[in-house]
């Protein structure tokens, strides 16, 4: 018997056996089965030369599909194009052929491919080399890859004689090459293609980043006379031109429609409610005594863990066989695994959805989805790992207790009919943006009509004023406030990298980012890593350090903390049914407060433990949903819980919104409250979870009808009575889903879906929080600017702490009321006091630290209740370092300070008092004209590290 007819009976006949399982028979919600289809295939025009055409043979590969002619086609004409077909249908060759083309008829073509994970860019690396020599051409085009594991001589080697292919990822362009860019002069100069291979995985935070590193990489290509012709590979999503167009500014077109063969494949949804776990372990052992190679994904990385220890643990003959997967393992550890899978050393992996991604870990047979993989386009990518040549594959779909999975499970046919998603990005992140500007900064002067800043010209005056960025002393054009600011920007989002450490080996065993190890690695909590169990004992935020050792326990945990927002900007209103929704800028306080434990068998709850870590606060995009005020009394008539309703609203929107934005439920946060102080009424919020937003929320206010009726439907079908994970809980929940009620929830959508017929009220006038700044005068005010000399050095003392100590020899004070300075001693203390509190602003440079603590070392009276201005904090903050008062004098006013403290402790010895004062008066006079002109040109200037004079935005 043929193999692949074996194997077909082998697939179909381990599919009955399973729908015969007693516990699994009455589990099955749909099997289905897709129908494979042939191939159609195409003509390249003109023809392939001879040495392609000899590779191509040495393939095996006869004809070309249908798409891989199409889309070879535009490339060759120059067109910028996107390759949107299936998994495993040939779109490698879309790139390669126009690529090796090039070479042929240019030795000095150069192409650059980025893949998003280092194993993808060395299964490209090992392809081309085992293909490239069938060409059999003199000076065949020679290949390398770029990376972090590239070691030092080697990469000198690359840049001093680039290769035609040069194979990196996002974050070796982003640190290495742009950055450098001179070193690599003649490789951008003559970089004819650029191929972008997982372009659907740029979305959200990493697409955002990525629209700023393509955007950059096309600057520093037009400086050295390059204009590549951009590829792109992607599974099949929505308007996948429109992504890539997004990503790089550029015009593209799609081709989609694949002309590969394709064998049946079987899909089988599995209701996994209260036993999925038990579930997925016997669907693996059975998988695996008949001989299939099995790929299971989890939703979580915790869950990754659990499963791959005890299929482990239950696997007998087949223990060691199977094996986790995800992101935070080392990649060495990661590499291993891969290796292992596609020697057949392992026969199974548990995976997140790191292995999404078209890394070659050899062909297999079945796919397990624990849980509905929160999108339309991940499902059917993941299900395109599975399938070899002819022979049938099968997905089963395990549907839990997630909002998600209990839509599918009752709509299947919603699922199987619906479309796939669209890809979002948002450039215009003002945090992203900001750092990517500065980079550019960096790399090259950004002139003030460079594209990038006419593309974004909105958000310049806010990226001057929050320091990465500086205008030249002429204001012609833009300078990075550091030399090298790249190290600063993470493209896979998630801010500062936390490592995590094994106390007693001091080796790093993984790494999180500063908002995951606040919920997953604060101390007390459990860490899963590769199947063995860790107790973390330190979170060290200051040097980025998660510290834990290794012990079995049986429970795991999970964070409990609260929310706080506040509106900070308006961008847009509109009346939804009877309610009204909208769109702002917002600023969350998220606050981890302990932690619950609970049994590792059945969830059972054992106690929470209380926690004191340090609040986060960031600024993001959200929604608002108005709660109208005839609702509360509404609900209470029919004795509902009004809060217990809209905290189970915020749930269910915040978990069915996938259905509606393509985003994870983990991207998202959410906030209920029963009376918000700037709306004047309740309201339910929902945001972005990255600071500055990533457009999911944007992209939800569009289409918020959508949101609430899709909402109502999730909760009102559900059959559970008093709520439970699959319509109004939350395992995100910081509060333990307290207070929930379901049947409150239902009674508000129902109410806010039904056009009340009455005007809604006028939105009241929301007090936004103010500005961090201090006024400047304005006419009629009064301001004031002071400045000391002391009698005592920080040594004689104790140090600069005690300051109170130091005592003065004068205070000088210049009033704007008299346009005069006048001159206090030690024994006129109240009289400047009086002084100080009639002025509606205090200036000074250093007067918070030091001037203000000397004066309380003779009086009880508050000086932080005065209206001050320090010029050294602002620098400070536009900086990140100080500059000296005579530093910025010089730079900006041609003007410097006559003495130093030094000199004055010297001459207070010495009785020369009046010299003191009149040194003590020029710096008053320096820090006013300083400080007039800020208010008046609206910089000062400074000589930065780069020794270039620059714009510091004043204050």
């Amino acid at each position: 018997m043929e193999d692949g007819v074996e194997q077909s009976e082998d697939m179909a006949a381990y599919l009955e056996a399973l729908k015969q399982y007693g516990p699994i028979r009455e589990r099955v919600v749909v099997h289905k089965k897709m129908p494979g289809h042939t191939a159609t295939f195409g003509q390249a025009d003109p023809p392939l030369a001879p040495p392609l055409r000899r590779m191509l043979d040495a393939m095996g590969v006869g004809e070309l599909y249908a798409h891989q002619a199409e889309a070879i086609g535009r490339i060759r004409q120059g067109l910028h194009t996107v390759v949107a077909t299936p998994t495993a249908s040939g779109k490698s060759l879309t790139y390669t052929i126009p690529v090796l083309e090039r070479f042929l008829a240019n030795p000095n073509a150069r192409a650059l491919y980025l893949f998003p994970l280092k194993a993808l860019a060395r299964d490209q690396k090992e392809t081309l080399e085992a293909i490239i020599p069938h060409m059999e051409v003199l000076n065949p085009p020679t290949v390398a890859v770029y990376d972090g594991d590239t070691s030092s001589h080697e990469r000198l080697k690359i840049r001093r004689r680039p290769p035609a292919v040069l194979i990196t990822n996002p974050e070796m362009l982003h640190l290495a090459l742009l950055p450098f860019h001179d070193k690599w002069a003649s490789f951008f100069s003559s970089l004819e293609t650029v191929v972008i291979d997982e372009v659907h995985t740029l979305r959200g935070v990493m697409g955002s980043h990525m629209a700023w590193v393509l955007r950059r990489l096309l600057r520093i290509c037009r400086y050295y006379g390059g204009t590549p012709t951009f590829v792109f590979c992607s599974a099949t999503i929505d308007s996948p031109e429109d992504l890539a167009g997004r990503l790089t500014g550029l015009s593209v077109a799609c081709v989609s429609g694949s002309g590969a063969a394709a064998p049946p494949k079987h899909f089988l949804m599995l209701d996994g409610m209260d036993a999925g776990s038990r579930m997925v372990l016997d669907l693996i052992h059975a998988a695996l005594h008949r001989g299939f190679r099995t790929l299971i994904y989890c939703q979580s990385r915790k869950m990754t863990e659990l499963i791959a220890l005890w299929a482990n643990g239950l696997s007998g003959a087949f223990r060691g066989k199977i094996a986790a997967y995800r992101a935070g393992f080392l990649p060495e550890d990661r590499r291993k695994i891969e290796k292992k899978m596609g020697s057949g050393e392992l026969l199974a992996v548990v995976s997140t959805s790191a292995l999404e991604m078209g890394i070659d870990i050899g062909a297999l047979d079945l796919c397990i989805l624990v849980g509905y993989p929160g999108t339309v386009m991940a499902t059917w990518q993941r299900a395109g790992r599975v399938g070899r040549r002819d022979r049938e594959s099968a997905v089963l779909l395990i549907g839990g207790e997630d909002a998600l999975d209990r839509f599918m499970l009752r709509h299947p046919d919603v699922f199987f009919s619906m479309p796939p998603e669209k890809a979002i990005v948002h450039p215009a992140n003002p945090v992203i943006a900001a750092r990517h500007l500065a980079c550019a900064a960096a790399e090259l002067p950004l002139r003030c009509d460079d594209p990038m800043v006419m593309e974004f010209q909105g958000m310049m005056g806010r990226v001057l004023r929050e320091g990465g960025l500086f205008e030249s002393r002429e204001g012609s054009h833009f300078l990075s406030s550091l030399k090298y600011p790249h190290r600063g920007v993470n493209l896979r989002g998630g801010g500062r990298p936390m490592m995590i450490v094994e106390k007693e080996s001091g080796r790093s065993i993984g790494e999180s980012d500063l908002f995951r190890a606040m919920r997953e690695t604060h101390p007390g909590a459990v860490y899963l890593h590769n199947g063995e169990h860790f107790l973390v004992e330190d979170l060290d935020v200051d040097r980025a350090r998660v510290t834990v050792r290794r012990e079995k326990v049986p429970y795991f945990t999970r964070p409990r903390g609260f929310k706080e927002t506040r509106i900070l900007e308006i961008m847009d209103t509109k009346r939804v049914a009877g309610t009204r929704v909208g769109l702002c800028r917002l600023e969350v306080r998220d606050q981890i407060t302990g932690y619950e434990k609970r049994h590792s068998k059945g969830q059972r709850f054992l106690g929470v433990t209380p926690l004191n870590l340090p609040p986060q606060h960031f600024e993001t995009e959200g929604i608002w949903i108005e709660i109208p005020e005839r609702v509360e009394p509404y609900l209470a008539e029919r004795q509902m819980h009004f809060m217990g309703g809209i905290h189970a609203m915020e749930h269910a929107a915040i978990g069915i919104l996938p259905l509606v934005v393509m985003c994870d439920r983990n991207d998202l946060g959410g906030i209920s409250q029963p009376f918000h102080p700037q709306v004047q009424r309740g309201c339910i919020f929902i945001y972005d979870g990255v600071a500055g937003g990533i457009g999911l929320c944007r992209e939800a206010f569009e289409k918020a009808e959508h949101l609430l009726v899709r909402t109502r439907d999730l909760v009102a079908n559900c059959p559970c009575e008093s709520g439970c994970p699959a319509c109004v809980h939350s395992p995100k929940c910081g509060s333990g889903n307290r207070p929930i009620d379901k049947a409150a929830a239902i009674c508000l959508l129902e109410g806010l879906l039904m056009p009340s017929g009455e005007p809604l009220p006028d939105l009241p006038s929301v007090a936004f929080p103010p500005e961090i700044r201090e006024p400047g005068p304005v006419s009629g005010k009064r301001y004031l600017v002071l400045d000391l000399e002391t009698r005592r050095s920080a040594a004689e003392v104790g140090g600069w702490h005690r300051a109170d100590r130091m005592e003065v020899s004068c205070v000088v004070v210049y009033d704007s009321a008299l346009d005069d300075c006048i001159t206090f001693l030690a024994e006129d203390m109240d009289e400047l006091i009086v002084l100080l509190k009639q002025a509606d602003l205090v200036v000074g440079f250093n007067i918070l630290r030091f001037d203000y603590r000397v004066l309380s070392g003779y009086t009880n009276f508050d000086f932080s209740s005065l209206p001050t201005l320090d010029l050294l904090v602002k620098v400070h903050e536009r900086l990140g370092y100080r500059l000296s008062l005579d530093h910025l004098g010089r730079e900006t006013l041609g003007a410097q300070k006559s003495a130093d403290g030094l000199l004055a402790l010297q001459w207070w010895k010495e009785g020369k008092l009046l010299e003191i004062i009149d040194y003590c008066r020029q710096d008053v006079v320096l820090t006013r004209d300083l400080y007039l002109h800020g208010l008046e040109k609206g910089y000062v200037l400074f000589r930065n590290k780069a020794e270039q004079v620059v714009r510091l935005p004043a204050w």
